[in-house]
């Protein structure tokens, strides 16, 4: 039996007046929006807007907070930090599968970052994209419908993060989870996804879908003058 219409258009994330505070400031305020279902959104912002503070509130662990609103959200979430935050005295594998069962399935997981033969390595023996390689699998071992990431390339060397970027779009098309992922580098967020946001005071100030057959840096312009800074093209 094919699903309704209703299913096939309903949003993985949906945000209704969605408001997060701080020591009597308010961080988020009254937020609405919608991700559907496999869609790859960027967030952008200051440092202080909120953009961790919203991913944390979609991923449920922002525990004992002050705040109101609707959120909805998918069942199966994987989050991925600037961190790797592997387990120091568990190996690749051990990690990967850290909560779940099926160890074919984190060899196959590993396969698809680029670390087979690394499954018995401990993470102290990894570079710093290796690491990130590992996270990014065990987010994928798990079958997210919402994968999450704060800005999870921020610590690694240019050329690191370029190849990083490639495979995070590679495995976003492959397994078609929505991704939500929070940077402050906007041309990481316009060579990424297709829609990006902008935090202003506790609200979207822009909403900007990406289209590829179009220049980049016009929407990089653009996303610069929504953040206060004047760039020349060219």
């Amino acid at each position: 039996m094919a699903p309704h219409t209703e299913q096939l258009t309903r949003p993985a994330v949906r945000l209704r007046g969605l408001t997060r505070s701080f020591g009597g400031r308010t961080v988020l305020d009254g937020i609405d929006l919608d991700i559907p279902a496999g869609q790859f959104v960027a967030l952008l912002g200051h440092s202080g807007s909120g953009k961790s503070t919203l991913l944390r509130a979609v991923a449920g662990l922002d525990h004992e907070v002050v705040g109101s609103g609707q959120l909805t959200a998918p069942d199966r979430v994987s989050v991925v930090f600037q961190d790797a935050r592997l387990l120091p005295w568990r190996r690749v594998l051990d990690n990967v599968l850290l909560g779940t069962d099926g160890e074919e399935k984190g060899r196959e997981a590993l396969e698809e970052v680029g670390l087979k033969g690394r499954e018995r390595a401990w993470p102290s023996e990894l570079s710093g994209g290796e690491a990130q390689r590992a996270a990014l699998a065990r987010s994928l071992v798990r079958e997210p419908e919402l994968l999450l990431a704060d800005e999870p390339f921020g610590a690694l060397d240019a050329l690191t993060r370029i190849r990083m970027h490639a495979l995070l779009r590679q495995l976003w098309k492959r397994h078609q989870p929505s991704v939500l992922l929070v940077t402050h580098d906007v041309d990481e967020a316009v060579v990424l996804a297709d829609r990006v946001l902008v935090l202003e005071h506790g609200r979207i100030g822009l909403d900007l879908t990406i289209e590829r057959e179009r220049s980049r840096e016009e929407y990089r312009v653009r996303l610069l003058a929504a953040l206060g800074v004047t760039a020349e093209v060219g």
